[in-house]
């Protein structure tokens, strides 16, 4: 019979003829009932990597792209599981709550389409079952589809640690391209948005090089207040996620109807930087897409609030 150390070198040959990849890290694997012991764990182990959904994550294992020495599952504490909506208070989102379960809940599909919208257009409906909404923003991907909505519903990150919990808006979470404000030992432990008027209206648009399940080019979020105030957010052309608040005061001096169209299809570009050289699609395009999708989504938002 072959010793351990042999069946492992066997099955290494064996996925590498097949093409295949094996997971070469050697890491401890914890999941804590509750969130005193993940921080604590944190505090010990600073160079820990956090497992929600695990959907980038796994893939990341599986190409040796990662060598983890840590690895804390939070799926078992109670906070990361919550997620309530209150009438005058507004809706919790806990870190380890799959998107599915965000698409599939009618109240926020009522009260917040333009983030149902965004995981809808997130993946698959099985990676949907898996991936999370924190663990969307968390990767600080400049095209995360969850990022743009966030950004107009001035949502709030909820952050954990030993020291406490600390609370900070959407916006100031991005730092950097694939950064965040989250410190080695803080844990993400949800995301809240505050509750909206009933007349509000909100939209999630996104280009992506196929139909189907793939990243998007471009990402535009729009939501119109009921006094009329139109907030602007959009993913995939700058290093980070971002609101367009410039762009928004433009709009608050102007009249919203069917003429602002064509203004804002060519006012947004002042506005965005998208990136040189990328391999997925060139600046131009970006800047052409943008465009479009600006004026769509005004266009949809000024039709729904005058019916």
């Amino acid at each position: 019979m072959l010793n351990d150390s042999k069946k492992y070198l066997q099955y290494k040959e064996l996925k590498t003829n097949l093409g295949g990849k094996i997971m070469l890290s050697n890491f401890d694997y914890y999941k804590p009932d509750n969130l005193q012991d993940a921080v604590a764990y944190l505090d010990k182990n600073p160079d820990t990597i956090i497992l929600a959904g695990g959907t980038d994550l796994m893939l990341d294992l599986r190409s040796n792209k990662l060598d983890v020495k840590n690895l804390l599952d939070i799926k078992g504490i109670p906070e990361t599981n919550k997620l309530t909506y209150t009438p005058g208070e507004g809706l919790f989102i806990g870190a380890s709550i799959p998107v599915n379960a965000i698409s599939e809940d009618q109240e926020i599909r009522d009260k917040y389409p333009a983030l149902v919208h965004a995981t809808d257009a997130l993946g698959s409906y099985q990676i949907r079952n898996r991936a999370t909404l924190a663990g969307n923003i968390a990767n600080a991907s400049p095209g995360a589809d969850t990022s743009a909505p966030l950004l107009v519903y001035e949502a709030k990150v909820h952050i954990a640690s030993s020291e406490g919990t600390r609370v900070v808006t959407i916006e100031d979470f991005f730092t950097g391209l694939k950064q965040t404000t989250v410190k080695d030992n803080e844990i993400v432990i949800g995301v809240s948005i505050d509750d909206v008027k009933p007349e509000e209206k909100s939209i999630y648009l996104r280009k992506s090089r196929i139909k189907g399940h793939d990243l998007c080019n471009v990402g535009l979020a729009l939501r119109l207040t009921e006094d009329k105030k139109v907030y602007i957010a959009i993913g995939a052309v700058q290093p980070v996620p971002v609101r367009l608040t410039e762009l928004e005061e433009s709009l608050a001096s102007k009249e919203l109807n069917e003429d602002l169209g064509p203004w804002i299809q060519e006012e947004i570009k002042k506005y965005i930087s998208p990136r040189k050289g990328s391999v997925r699609s060139s600046a131009e395009y970006r800047y052409h897409i943008a465009g479009v999708l600006a004026k769509r989504g005004l266009l949809s938002l000024i039709d729904k609030g005058a019916n």
